[in-house]
């Protein structure tokens, strides 16, 4: 899995031009899953996220996580995070899994995330064409793929 992670000011999923999911401070998350994604992919990325210090804490020093700032959390997914662009100028996307595959893994994660937070987490919908907009508060970005965890 890879996870692109911000911390934003504000976040919002539009789709069809209904919005679908809003939060003020916390993080968004972009999610992209790949075939050999297991349950503990899942559950190392989710209890990382949430356990994240990259929120300000008194003497403005990044040392306090979503969980512990009650901060929100939507997730998105995105299949484009697993681009090859090797060869080329089209980007290959043969790493991110099918539908098929990728729904079940993404609605795990969701659920990960929602027990480690303790919170309702919010999402898009899978394989829709959402509009995602976002005040990056920082900015803080940060990307975490889960087969590169040493």
């Amino acid at each position: 899995m890879i996870a692109v992670i911000q911390r934003v000011a504000r976040a919002s999923v539009t789709i069809d031009n209904q919005e679908k999911a809003a939060i003020g401070s916390g993080l968004l998350v972009l999610v992209g899953i790949e075939d050999a994604d297991t349950q503990e992919d899942i559950d190392w990325l989710a209890a990382k996220l949430v356990n994240l210090r990259i929120f300000n804490d008194e003497q403005g020093v990044m040392n306090v996580s979503v969980k512990d700032a009650g901060g929100d959390i939507i997730v998105v997914s995105q299949f484009t995070l697993h681009a090859s662009i090797k060869k080329g100028n089209r980007p290959s996307y043969i790493k991110a899994a099918k539908p098929e595959i990728a729904i079940p893994l993404y609605e795990k994660f969701v659920a990960a995330v929602h027990l480690q937070s303790g919170k309702p987490v919010q999402t898009g919908e899978f394989g829709a064409d959402m509009k995602v907009e976002l005040l990056n508060d920082g900015p803080v970005t940060i990307i975490i793929d889960t087969k590169n965890r040493v």
